[in-house]
């Protein structure tokens, strides 16, 4: 049987008249971190269990996909990089057809690391460390997807630009099924992104980029996949150029209050693959 949630998503709002901003690391003296408010709304999270197949990335901007990983520590972050980042664009590369593929992650490896404590060599927490995002979002926005693109591929970015370019978040689980904090996903065909989208400024100490706050609409549709596993890949699209397909999906973390208490708490990895469709 299905196990639909319901449940409430934190929503944007805006807390002032000045342009959505969030810092990435620390805020100069005398400034919010960010200025990102909150609407807190009731909704139905749909368990795609029983029917994955029914989804896909073109379609509804995201799809649920089954891999098993050689990695299985999670513990090496160079491992990580040599062995999973490779894995997790393989995967959509070999499901999707995309002639070129490169990967990258968030501004530390560690930020991709939910819901484990990471410490450097002094015993200290580390920053980059953080718990499953719990705000309706979308990882960058069109303009940013493209800076992104150039970022990443230097003089060769004109080139590639020239056909399909998409980036997809490959997000799984590790060590335990999801009880607390599981993902939910965003069907693209219910949103609305010309008025749901928010552009927020996104600002590192070297660069600004930019990510999509979300604004409640109660149209859109949300599904998870109930005690996902290890096991059970969620493919989410942040950007597609082309415009005749769902373009991107919103997602968040959201409280499930039927969890087992005695659960072990979420920890996840993500990978984010830029794949372009020009040799």
């Amino acid at each position: 049987m299905p196990r639909n949630i319901s449940t409430t998503l934190n929503y944007f709002e805006p807390l002032d008249e000045e342009a959505p901003y969030q810092y990435a690391l620390t805020a100069p003296e005398g400034k919010l971190l960010h200025n990102l408010g909150v609407d807190t709304r009731p909704v139905i999270i749909h368990d795609a269990r029983g029917k994955q197949e029914s989804f896909s990335l073109d379609k509804n901007g995201f799809q649920f996909v089954r891999h098993v990983s050689q990695e299985t520590s999670f513990e090496d972050d160079e491992e990580i990089k040599t062995t999973y980042y490779e894995e997790g664009g393989v995967l959509f590369w070999h499901r999707e057809g995309a002639s070129h593929f490169t990967n990258f992650a968030s501004l530390r490896l560690s930020s991709v690391i939910f819901g484990r404590r990471k410490r450097n060599h002094n015993g200290e927490d580390e920053p980059g460390a953080r718990g499953p995002v719990e705000r309706v979002h979308v990882d960058q926005t069109f303009d940013a997807s493209v800076l992104r693109v150039q970022r990443e591929l230097g003089d060769e970015a004109d080139h590639y630009l020239k056909g399909r370019v998409r980036i997809i978040n490959v997000w799984r689980p590790i060590r335990n099924p999801v009880a607390h904090k599981p993902l939910a996903v965003s069907d693209w065909r219910c949103l609305v992104p010309e008025r749901d989208l928010v552009s927020v400024r996104l600002i590192y100490p070297n660069r600004t980029s930019s990510t999509f706050s979300v604004l409640h609409n109660p149209d859109h549709k949300w599904y998870y996949l109930a005690d996902q596993t290890p096991e059970e890949v969620t493919l989410i699209k942040c950007y597609d150029s082309a415009v005749d397909r769902a373009r991107l999906s919103p997602h968040s973390a959201f409280l499930d209050k039927t969890s087992p208490p005695e659960a072990p708490h979420r920890e996840s990895i993500e990978v984010r693959c830029l794949a372009f469709d020009v040799e």
